[in-house]
């Protein structure tokens, strides 16, 4: 390509130069010719040939000479080509830099390829270019840095530039180079002269001409002046830069910067330069300081002390803005700081560089107050709202884009805007950075308060990054290091990290006390190779402290923007790290105390002071850690209080945000408060007495958040001016205020959870300085006592410095600052012992801080000076501890477990004892507070036991002295029953009771085998006290425990007579006492035993009921390891002591009938009698076998008879129910021989009445059901012993206690016995048929109580009310007549059960509800009462009447029993079908009384016409018959004649009557729904009244011998009569006696039953005319009619008709005139089949007539 241009070229210039200029057009025609000739291959081949060719260039050093602008172009730009080929022979390089420099007047195009050309010149011929060539080439570039055109100035100027670092350059190679050049000169140094080589002596000529040519003085070397001062500074600044180790090897180099830069620097700042000059110089004198202030010290002092002074407020501000940025550069390189510390400040003599620049820094913070927006707290910056027209839009742009790393600069009108802000506090481009400026820009007023945080920032970045890694051991540097980081090195938030500490400290904790990990002090490292430097910090800080703090100070209560105000407390924080690290106490305490101060402010501390009672949080909190270690009562940090999440966002506008900011605590308060605590974390070890400072702090803000409820603090704002963003700003500090709660809450739990890590001694020290809090509140307390309250003036920290001291909160307006604020310490207190349990276990308590804690906790909660809240958690913070240790302790070998459980034990007894003291009591606040005190130590104690019972090795006394604290011993005058005075055996307060009970009651759940031998009377006698006491408590079922434990330690119990002695039990005391005496377990088993005995008298139901029921349970559950002996001491010593006691406290009640508790002394009463009933069933055989046990039968009869006697129900019940029960072991196959003369006992008991209230009234409120059921199953126990010698009184006096018992029993309730029986009668019925009947006269007495008891049901007034009121024995009666069937046929020969009127009874009984049938309103599910007593009936008549002949028996008995029948006859034939229940099955029921009464006519049928039965009873059958027989409802005129027939010819009047006739009616009445039965009847009469064929008589009325149905009487008056010798002949004679007397009885009721119908027919059928009668009227009548022409009647049944001879048609005689009426309606009618039978019984008349 080179080759190429340059042929071209070369013919361009040849066709130029034709006409003129022959010598270039030969030269050009001869390079051509050259080039062309040239046979290399490749670019640098031909380059190096042409580089050989001198000749070559000499055409465009001609064309350069003839200044034509043509050729001039063509020939530089073949130049650039070849010095850039490096094809240009070095022997022309002069030449060619004379024709570059003549061609300095062409053309643009031209300058710049020159310019172009220099560089490459300079870099390809290094080594040839110096000297005169240098300068020339220097020259051309100054020639066209002058230059008019901006283009070619400004390249000319970088051009010069790179030229002049080029020189440099060569510097560094040729001192890389090694090569031993000769000198070519020499140069002034400080103290002679130097030789150079040849680029050392280029570059000293050129750089020193360039600061001459600055200073605006003659260059040496170089032909060129007048060069602008502000380029010579940015050639000076540029060397100085890109070859600052150059000054310091070449001594010439640094002449220069002595002798002529740095004086000339420090002449023009002194000066007044322009902006432009000014920034140049600075730029310079910010290098020179950075990179050369060792070879320059004295100047560089004067350097410094210059930029300080134009930090003045008189200096313009953009002077001042430079100097800060120039020192904002330096405080960055913290190397640089030191050594500038240590080459002035740290130097005797010297000027206090450092230390005066530092208070500058407090003067500029301060200077304008107005515009930092200094105040007594941080604020938020404030716009000036009239700039916001002036912003520019590029960074308005860059803003709303979200471009990173911009910083936003000011606007134009910033003069008010107030406070320092990223906003507008800040310079997008930096003044010192503004090299195109000429004149200053615009700079926010607030810029240099900006740099000036930047610088104290930078500081202590610097200082923390130096010192802090010298702090950490070797060996756990890299761990340490990463723990700390994040809480020491950045106070911002981190909550995921915060999160994962709270959360995981329980599990990482670990005693590294023992590893001393005490940060080191960097200056005892005497041997570190940074020791120096190390000390050098120390001295800064020792010299700068305190203007550092002012000016931190200052800014902390300025106006910032988040980002400023984080960065500030950053480097307040580190400051202060670095300063404790190196154990400067004065600085670090006097950084604590400011920072505390910043934390909570004291207009904040006093407001809260001042408010009064705590406020309800307003703003919803964060999420909070539930295991945060900051869970102080109500306050700050506590979980319990921080308002949930969950709140709604509603709520969150409304919140009361408090417009006066300042009295509460707001977000910045609180980041210097994580501040001030992560110094706590790691200066923990070495802070000592400081640790106030931090606690007192943490306390004041616990105490400000605690007084107004969490309430979030708004940020204020600088102004009152409106700004959105401000606004905005303060908005989103509020709504972080809840995230940095939560970051306080996890730097606070680290603060405290690092004192894991502490050395004793310093561990001691923070658990001193939290105790001091509580005293110097208990102290305030004790003095307020005796003055008026007002808040007292703090006291004064131990620093030389400042005061911090917390002013004490209490305030006659509230109470609650006190409480706060101690339990804020206790709960501090509380985590100490928590974080730092291990340590506590590990030393002795003195060395460990447990003597410390534990003492002053006791001391807090036992002092009434304090109040009830902090004494409270005093005692629970104890209790935790304690528990926490045992705990812990748990795992330890039995010797160290047994000591530190014995401490754990003693601290327990000793938080009591001073409750205990006498006069505690006096006043009422301090009994109550005492009381609550006792109970959370009992709970602890509780809790103790629960966690570590099972490892408790020593300490188990105490544990009893504790449990027992709650009793005292009182005397009281003697009460209603009991006469003397008596000492009481009382609690200190009701609410001890249960807390100290339910320790007891862990012991004897859990821990029993755990406890030592001598340790159960304790536990014994402790029991007894709860039992005395009247709370509800379970104290006796540990009786149980206790024995069962005792029992399990030995098989039998060897109780013998010689441990009772005497009524009390000090022989048991004795020998139980003696756990190496063999009868020492049972002494305490029996010890037990009475001392449940006493509980079982005690005024409290639950108690002693609870109290039997385990002493029961207890004989009986080691019943089998007791003998006869032990059996019979426990029964009487034990057992017949507690029925004693319970009769005595019954008879005691029974004077008071109207006591309470009358009611639970029978319910006690039960449980005793059912717990001895359990016992004797149990082991029964057992005290058999013993030779007393006859009298112990009848001592335990002789108890229960006098319970009897109390007439009371319940008990009564219990009492047969355990004799009933014990009477069952009796019976059982292996029953054990109790003895006649026992079981005659029992039946004394049993038959001395029924069970009845004491007034001998039924009491119908109770229901005695349970009891008189118990009582007849006792019965049936009781006669299955005793039924051999069972006489007939005996059950007479039975039958007669159960026939009371069963009247006397009351209905129940939920129940019904229509269905069923109850259980009671159940019972009684099973007891009838238990009981023999082979004795004389138990049959006749078991029939008449279950005939009376058969009647019960249908002899109530009311049965359906019965039905919903009271018993109806429906069921019963049901049951009874199948027993009373059973007993009748079973005893049916027995002349006894006639003779007394059993039978007639039975039989009556039966009668009544077949009788009623529907009349009986009770309807069962089953078969109905009257069915089932139709059957038993006529079983019972089926099997009796047979035997009734052979017995003699009184007439007026057989004729009592014959009505009776003929009543049952009556009652099967009839019923009322209006009375049947809804859904009777009526046809159903008439087939059943069809069958039953015909199976009834063939037992009684002929035997009802015998002479002995009355005729009155026969004539009651014939009616009943007459009656049922109507179909249709008769006229009214009719039912006179039917229903009002009486006595002795009144049938015949009826008759008469009938003849006449009646007035007809058109109503046809319906039949009757039984018209099958009325059919029946009719039939029956008919058939009663035929006449009998003796020889050939129907089966249905032919009697067989012998006769079941003849009656006995007839039979007997027969043989009396005629004879037995005449019983064949007269049999039949006899039977037809029979019939004749029953027709006779009969025949009237068929007369007037036909004549009844006959009549109807006449008097009604002409009304209807030639309708024919209704059919079932028809059908009745056509039947009569038929019967009466086919009957032939008895002869002897119906009289004779006057005039008329007739035998067997007498009725048609007597139907005559009705029959002859009939004929005329039926002819009248048409009805031909009536009007033929009616003729056919004419006929038959006429017959008889002899017609």
């Amino acid at each position: 390509m080179t080759a190429q241009l340059l042929a071209s070229e070369l013919a361009n210039l040849i066709q130029e130069s034709k006409r003129k200029h022959n010598d270039l057009r030969q030269a050009a025609e001869k390079s051509l010719e050259d080039l062309k000739s040239l046979r290399a291959p490749s670019e640098a081949q031909v380059s190096a040939e042409l580089a050989q060719r001198t000749n070559f260039v000499n055409p465009f050093i001609i064309a350069c000479g003839t200044k034509n602008a043509k050729f001039t172009g063509i020939a530089i730009v073949c130049l650039q080509r070849l010095i850039v080929s490096r094809a240009l022979p070095r022997t022309k390089l002069s030449q060619v830099l004379e024709a570059l420099q003549q061609a300095t007047s062409a053309g643009l195009d031209v300058q710049l390829k020159i310019l172009q050309a220099l560089p490459s010149l300079l870099s390809n011929y290094a080594t040839d270019v110096k000297g005169e060539l240098l300068v020339t080439a220097l020259n051309t570039c100054f020639i066209l840095q002058s230059s008019k055109n901006a283009i070619v100035n400004n390249t000319s100027a970088a051009t010069l530039q790179q030229l002049v670092v080029s020189v440099f350059d060569k510097i560094v190679s040729e001192d890389k180079s090694g090569i031993d050049f000769s000198p070519v000169g020499e140069a002034p140094i400080q103290d002679g002269t130097v030789p150079l080589r040849s680029a050392a002596m280029d570059a000293y000529r050129v750089f020193n001409d360039i600061c001459l040519m600055t200073e605006n003085q003659r260059p040496e070397y170089l032909r060129f002046s007048g060069l602008p001062q502000t380029f010579g500074l940015e050639l000076i600044e540029s060397v100085l830069t890109n070859h600052a180790a150059i000054f310091s090897a070449h001594p010439e180099q640094a002449d220069i910067l002595r002798t002529r830069v740095m004086p000339f620097l420090i002449s023009a700042l002194r000066g007044k330069p322009n902006f432009a000059t000014s920034v140049r110089l600075v730029r310079i004198l910010y290098t020179l300081l950075r990179r050369h202030l060792s070879i320059l010290p004295s100047e560089s002092g004067d350097a410094l002390e210059i930029l300080t002074q134009l930090l003045d407020q008189d200096t313009a501000l953009w002077k001042r803005s430079l100097s800060m940025e120039v020192f904002r550069g330096i405080f960055a390189e913290h190397a640089l700081l030191r050594r500038i510390f240590m080459l002035y400040d740290a130097k005797p003599g010297q000027k206090n560089i450092l230390k005066n620049l530092t208070a500058t820094f407090v003067r500029v913070s301060t200077e304008k107050p107005s515009v930092i927006g200094l105040g007594h707290q941080s604020t938020i910056p404030v716009a000036n709202p009239y700039s916001g027209m002036g912003s520019s839009s590029d960074q308005a742009m860059l803003e709303a884009s979200g471009v990173t790393g911009i910083i936003s600069g000011s606007v134009s009108s910033d003069g008010h805007n107030t406070g320092i802000s990223t906003q507008w506090s800040t310079m997008r481009v930096p003044c010192i950075d503004q090299l195109d400026k000429t004149d200053p820009p615009s700079i926010p007023e607030s810029y240099v308060y900006s740099l000036t945080l930047a610088c104290i920032t930078s500081l202590s970045e610097g200082l923390a990054k130096f010192i802090l890694p010298l702090t950490v051991p070797t060996e756990g540097r890299r761990k340490r290091t990463a723990k700390q980081e994040p809480g020491r090195d950045s106070p911002a938030p981190n909550d995921e990290r915060a999160d994962s500490l709270t959360e995981k400290t329980a599990l990482e904790r670990s005693a590294s006390f023992k590893r001393n990990p005490v940060p080191v002090n960097p200056l005892s490292l005497e041997n570190h190779p940074l020791h120096a430097e190390v000390k050098i910090c120390a001295d800064f800080i020792e010299e700068c402290w305190p203007a550092i703090l002012a000016t931190c100070s200052t800014f902390l209560f300025a106006a910032l923007d988040s980002e400023y105000y984080h960065g500030l407390v950053r480097a307040f924080q580190k400051f202060a790290h670095v300063a404790g690290l190196l154990q400067l106490t004065t600085p670090r305490d006097a950084f604590l105390t400011t920072l505390g101060k910043a934390a909570v402010p004291p207009n904040v501390f006093t407001a809260s002071l001042n408010t009064g009672a705590p406020r309800t949080p307003s703003t919803p909190s964060a999420t909070e850690a539930t295991n945060s270690i900051f869970s102080n009562a109500r306050g700050l940090l506590s979980v319990d209080s921080l308002v949930s999440q969950s709140s709604q966002p509603a709520e969150k506008q409304k919140q009361p945000f408090m417009d006066v900011s300042t009295a509460t605590l707001n977000t910045r308060n609180l980041l210097c408060l994580r501040a001030l605590l992560n110094l706590g974390i790691a200066l923990g070890p070495t802070l000592s007495a400081s640790w106030s400072i931090i606690l007192e702090t943490l306390q004041q803000a616990d105490f400000v958040l605690f007084t107004f409820g969490k309430t979030a603090g708004r940020t204020p704002i600088a102004a009152k001016v409106p700004d959105q963003h401000a606004e905005q700003e303060a908005s989103v500090l509020l709504s972080n205020f809840n995230v940095e709660i939560r970051a306080v809450e996890t730097a606070a739990s680290r603060l405290f959870e690092s004192t894991v890590d502490f050395p004793n001694p310093a561990f001691v020290e923070v658990v001193d300085s939290v105790c001091n809090l509580l005293e110097k509140r208990t102290r305030t307390a004790s003095e307020a006592n005796s003055r008026p309250h007002s808040p007292p003036s703090g006291g004064t920290l131990k620093t030389p410095v400042v005061t911090h001291k917390r002013v004490l909160s209490i305030s006659t307006a509230a109470l609650s600052g006190p409480n706060q604020e101690d339990q804020f310490a206790l709960a501090k207190l509380g985590d100490l012992a928590s974080i730092n349990i291990e340590r506590l276990l590990s030393y002795s308590p003195d060395v460990s801080g447990w003597s410390p804690l534990t003492s002053e906790l006791i001391k807090t909660l036992s002092s009434s000076l304090n109040t009830p809240p902090v004494r409270a958690r005093a005692a629970e913070t104890l209790v935790r501890i304690l528990l926490e240790a045992a705990n812990a302790v748990a795992s330890q070998p039995e010797d160290t477990r047994g000591e530190i459980q014995l401490r754990l034990l003693e601290a327990f007894r000793d938080s009591v004892a001073p409750l205990q003291a006498a006069g505690r009591e006096i006043s009422i606040t301090s009994h109550a507070t005492d009381v609550d005190i006792h109970r959370i130590i009992l709970q602890g104690l509780k809790s103790l036991l629960e966690n570590c019972g099972e490892s408790l090795v020593r300490g188990w006394e105490i544990t009893f002295e504790i449990i027992d604290t709650i009793f005292i011993n009182r005397n009281f005058g003697p009460d209603a029953r009991k006469d003397s005075q008596r000492a009481v055996l009382m609690t200190r307060s009701v609410k001890l009771i249960r807390p100290s009970f339910s320790s007891l009651q862990l012991i004897c759940s859990d821990f029993l085998p755990s406890l030592p031998n001598a340790c159960f009377l304790n536990l014994v006698d402790t029991l007894y006290k709860f039992c005395t006491q009247d709370d509800d408590l379970n104290t006796v079922t540990f009786f149980w425990a206790i024995s069962d434990f005792l029992s399990g330690k030995s098989r039998s119990m060897s109780i013998t007579e010689d441990m009772i002695q005497g009524s009390n039990d000090e022989a048991l005391l004795k020998l139980a006492a003696e756990p190496s005496h063999r009868g020492s377990g049972a002494a305490l088993w029996m010890l037990l035993l009475l001392r449940l005995t006493s509980v079982a008298t005690d005024q409290r139901l639950e108690l002693r009921n609870s109290a039997i029921q385990t002493l029961m349970r207890i004989i009986s559950a080691y019943g089998d390891s007791l003998g006869p002996e032990a059996w019979s001491i426990c029964i009487k010593s034990v057992i017949f002591k507690l029925l004693s006691s319970i009769e005595g406290e019954l008879q005691a009640v029974q004077k008071l009938p109207k006591e309470k508790g009358q009611g639970d002394w029978n319910e006690t009463a039960i449980v005793v009698i059912q717990g001895v009933s359990g016992l004797f069933v149990s082991y029964l055989d057992v005290l058999a076998n013993h030779r007393g046990f006859a009298q112990i039968w009848q001592d335990l009869l002789g108890h229960f008879g006098t319970l009897l006697n109390f007439k009371i129900l319940d008990i009564n019940t219990a009492t047969y129910s355990a004799v009933r029960d014990i009477l069952h072991r009796c019976a059982e196959n292996d029953r054990p021989d109790v003895g006649k003369a026992s079981i005659d006992l029992a039946w004394d008991l049993w038959s001395q009445g029924i069970p009845v209230p004491r007034d001998g009234k039924d009491d119908k409120s109770a229901d005695n059901q349970k009891c008189l059921l118990v009582w007849v199953e006792t019965l049936l126990e009781l006669y299955g012993l005793i039924q051999e010698d069972f006489s007939v009184e005996r059950v007479r006096r039975m039958l007669t206690l159960l026939r009371d018992a069963m009247q006397h029993a009351t209905p129940g309730q939920y129940a019904s016995d229509v269905e069923y029986v109850t259980p009671l009668q159940g019972r009684i019925l099973q007891a009838f048929r238990m009981v023999r009947t082979d004795l004389q006269g138990v049959p006749s007495a078991l029939i008449t109580q279950i005939a009376e008891f058969v009647s019960l049901a249908f002899a109530q007034e009311n049965s359906a009310r019965t039905t919903a009121e009271k018993r109806t024995y429906v069921a019963m009666s049901k049951e009874s007549m199948s027993i009373l069937q059973s007993l009748v046929i079973k005893n049916a020969s027995e002349a006894d059960i006639y003779k007394t009127e059993a039978f007639a009874t039975a039989l009556s009984a039966l009668a009544k509800p077949i009788v009623l049938k529907y009349q009986f309103k009770i309807v069962t599910k089953t078969v109905q009462p009257w069915r089932e007593a139709t059957r038993s009936a006529l079983a019972v008549l089926e099997a009796t009447l047979p035997h009734i002949r052979g017995i003699d028996l009184p007439r007026t008995t057989i004729q009592n029993v014959w009505q009776i029948i003929v009543s049952i006859a009556n009652g099967i034939i009839s019923a009322d079908s209006r009375a049947a229940p809804i859904g009777t099955n009526a046809m159903d029921d008439q087939d059943f009384d069809i069958s039953s009464f015909r199976k009834l006519r063939g037992l009684i049928i002929p035997a009802l016409g015998a002479e002995i039965i009355l005729d009155k009873t026969r004539k009651a059958y014939a009616e009943g018959l007459f009656r049922t027989s109507i179909i249709h409802t008769p006229a009214p005129a009719e039912a006179a004649v039917i229903y009002g027939t009486n006595g002795g010819g009144s049938e015949v009047a009826g008759l008469s009557s009938l003849y006449k006739q009646r007035s007809g009616r058109t109503i046809d009445p319906p039949p009757t729904k039984r018209s099958l039965m009325s059919e029946v009847c009719l039939d029956e009469l008919f058939s009663l009244v035929e006449v009998r064929d003796e020889a050939a008589a129907t089966p249905s009325i032919q009697v067989q011998p012998p006769t079941p149905g003849l009656p006995p009487s007839m039979s007997h008056a027969r043989k009396s009569e005629d004879g037995d010798d005449a019983k064949d002949e007269k049999k039949a004679e006899d039977i037809h006696k029979l019939h004749v007397r029953l027709a006779r009885t009969v025949a009237p009721y068929l007369i007037l039953r036909c004549a009844l119908s006959i009549r109807a027919y006449v008097a009604d059928q002409p009304l209807r005319g030639r309708m024919p009668q209704p059919l079932s009227q028809r059908k009745e009548l056509t039947r009569i009619l038929r019967c009466l022409v086919e009957l032939r009647s008895e002869p002897d049944a119906i009289p004779d008709t006057p005039n008329v001879d007739s035998e067997t048609r007498k009725h048609l005689l007597r139907l005559y005139p009705l029959l002859v009426s009939a004929v005329q309606v039926a002819g009248t009618a048409g009805d031909d089949k009536v009007l033929g039978i009616i003729r056919e019984a004419l006929d038959v008349v006429g017959g008889e007539l002899g017609v």
